[in-house]
């Protein structure tokens, strides 16, 4: 995730845009265990994402922009549909003979998604709210993304209230078994 301090949410979360549809694009041409490092880095990054827009980010559009109300809870429902598709990805496995179509969809669906932000939310995010205020809501979202959730949990809701109550006890949970996995990888070749 970017970590320079002179961006403001809505430069950050352009960039994370970025490097979301460039795993994408590796993804689509990657293979063994390429794919699967790759696939790994692209779920924690949405999850992440997601869960810090749905804290940070939603609430406030909400308030500060005109049709907030219907503009933030079309992109909540975008991104809880694909926070279930990332998950059955997930459990799918990159080997599955259905996760490369299923992948391919995802893909095209949040790169609509991450579109329709950059044009109908962040605009009106920048309008609305003063430089100083954009920058105080990076240092926010910057927090949000470390305590929140490194896979999705389709279950826990969509709202702000859901990820903060249910997020920093699944963010732990997840980055434990980060750990172990990366642990695992890194020793795998001992065992053999």
């Amino acid at each position: 995730m970017t970590t320079n301090v002179k961006h403001d949410v809505v430069d950050l979360l352009v960039d994370q845009h970025g490097q979301i549809k460039s795993l994408f694009g590796q993804l689509a041409r990657a293979g063994g265990t390429q794919k699967r490092e790759l696939f790994e880095d692209l779920v924690r990054l949405l999850a992440v994402h997601e869960s810090a827009e749905e804290i940070v980010v939603h609430p406030s559009a909400r308030r500060r922009i005109d049709g907030g109300d219907s503009v933030t809870e079309r992109l909540r429902h975008e991104e809880d549909q694909a926070k279930h598709e990332l998950h059955a990805l997930y459990e799918l496995g990159v080997d599955h003979p259905d996760f490369d179509a299923r992948l391919a969809k995802l893909s095209d669906a949040v790169i609509a998604h991450a579109t329709r932000e950059e044009t109908e939310e962040f605009p009106s995010l920048r309008k609305s709210l003063s430089s100083a205020q954009l920058s105080r809501m990076a240092g926010a979202l910057r927090v949000a993304e470390a305590t929140a959730p490194t896979r999705p949990h389709p279950h826990t809701g969509e709202s702000a209230a859901a990820n903060l109550v249910a997020g920093p006890p699944l963010a732990v949970f997840d980055r434990v078994r980060d750990a172990v996995r990366d642990w695992r990888e890194k020793h795998r070749d001992q065992e053999d």
